[in-house]
C-alpha cells in the first residue's frame, strides 16, 4: 500500500493552498518565486543545498531524485524512491541503492521538511524525474510531491503523458516537460524544440506544459524569449541560465552578464502572467557557486524593484 507521511492539519492546508492556487507573495522575490535547483549544489547534500539556497536569498527550492540526505547520513538518498547505499560485494564496484522501509522514508521526508522550515525555504518543484506509463510507478512520484507540498514535477517522459494527465487531475500537481540541448545523433529526442512541447501538451490539462530551460535553448541554437512566446500559457516552471557564449560549451554566468537575455525572458514571463517557480540551475564553479547563485537572485530582486 502506498503511504503519505503524517502531516499536521496546518501543513496539509498550507500544502493544498500552494498546489491549488497562486503562489503566495511572501514566497516571491522581484515578483517571481525564484530559488535554487538543488542540482546546483550536487556536490553537497540535500541539507546543505537547503542552507545554500537560503544563503543565496532564495525562498523556494527544486529538489532532484537521489541526492544524499546530509553529511551525517550520506548513505541515505532523498526522493520519491528514498534509498540507502550499501557496499557492493565487489569492493571495486559502486555501492548499491537499496530501498528503505516506508517508515524510514517517512522519516527522511520529515527531516527534509523540518530543515526547509528551519531555513525559511519552501519546496516548490521536483525534477528532472522520469515518469512511467505504468500508473503505479508514476503515482509514487506524485504521492511524494503531494506530501512535500511540491507543485510542479519536471520530466522529459513524453511517453507517459497520458498517465501523467490522469495524475495531474487527481493530485492537482503541474507537469512541465524539460528541455536538454538538441542531440544531432538522436533525432528521436525532440523536447529541445518548444514547438514539439507545445504540440504534445496543447490539448491536455491546463496544468501540463513546459519546464523552460533557457540555457539549453541557447545550446540548441534557439532564442529563449522566442521560445517562451511559442509556449505562452503552457509554461509551468523554468530552469533559468545565463551563458557566457552561445555555444554548446557555454557555461553559466550570473544573470544579466551573458547572452541568454534574462531580462527579456522575465519581461515575457511577467507579460504572460506566469505563475510558477524559477530555479537557478547554476552548472559552473560546482564547489563554490553560492555567490553567483545569489547574484542571479539579486538580479530578479532588482528587476522587481525596477532597477
Amino acid at each position: 500500500m502506498k503511504f503519505l507521511p503524517t502531516l499536521t492539519l496546518a501543513t496539509c492546508l498550507f500544502a493544498s493552498s500552494l498546489l491549488a492556487g497562486s503562489i503566495p507573495d511572501e514566497l516571491k522575490t522581484g515578483g517571481f518565486a525564484v530559488g535554487c535547483q538543488a542540482y546546483t549544489f550536487n556536490r553537497f547534500s540535500v541539507f546543505e543545498a537547503i542552507e545554500k539556497t537560503a544563503q543565496a536569498g532564495g525562498k523556494v527550492i527544486e529538489f532532484y531524485p537521489g541526492q544524499k540526505l546530509s553529511k551525517e547520513e550520506p548513505t541515505l538518498k532523498f526522493g520519491h524512491e528514498t534509498a540507502r547505499e550499501v557496499p557492493a560485494e565487489d569492493p571495486k564496484a559502486k555501492p548499491k541503492a537499496v530501498p528503505v522501509t516506508d517508515e524510514e522514508a517517512r522519516g527522511v521526508w520529515d527531516k527534509v521538511k523540518a530543515k526547509c522550515k528551519e531555513h525559511g525555504i519552501t519546496p516548490m518543484a521536483y525534477g528532472v524525474v522520469g515518469l512511467s506509463p505504468d500508473e503505479a510507478k508514476s503515482r509514487k512520484v506524485f504521492e511524494f510531491c503531494k506530501a512535500m507540498g511540491i507543485r510542479v514535477i519536471n520530466t522529459e517522459s513524453v511517453d507517459a503523458l497520458d498517465t501523467a494527465e490522469k495524475l495531474v487531475k487527481e493530485f492537482d500537481i503541474k507537469v512541465g516537460i524539460h528541455d536538454h540541448p538538441k542531440r544531432p545523433d538522436n533525432p528521436n529526442y525532440r523536447v529541445w524544440d518548444p514547438n514539439y512541447v507545445l504540440e504534445v501538451t496543447k490539448d491536455r490539462d491546463a496544468r501540463m506544459g513546459a519546464c523552460a530551460d533557457i540555457g539549453h535553448w541557447i545550446r540548441s541554437g534557439l532564442k529563449p524569449v522566442d521560445c517562451l512566446r511559442i509556449l505562452k500559457g503552457r509554461i509551468m516552471s523554468s530552469h533559468m541560465k545565463d551563458l557566457h557564449a552561445p555555444l554548446p560549451s557555454g557555461h553559466d554566468v550570473p544573470w544579466g552578464q551573458g547572452v541568454s537575455g534574462v531580462k527579456e525572458c522575465l519581461d515575457e514571463l511577467k507579460a504572460q502572467g506566469f505563475e510558477g517557480p524559477i530555479s537557478v540551475e547554476y552548472e559552473h564553479k560546482w564547489e563554490d557557486n553560492v555567490g553567483d547563485a545569489k547574484l542571479c537572485i539579486d538580479f530578479v530582486r532588482a528587476y522587481g524593484a525596477g532597477k
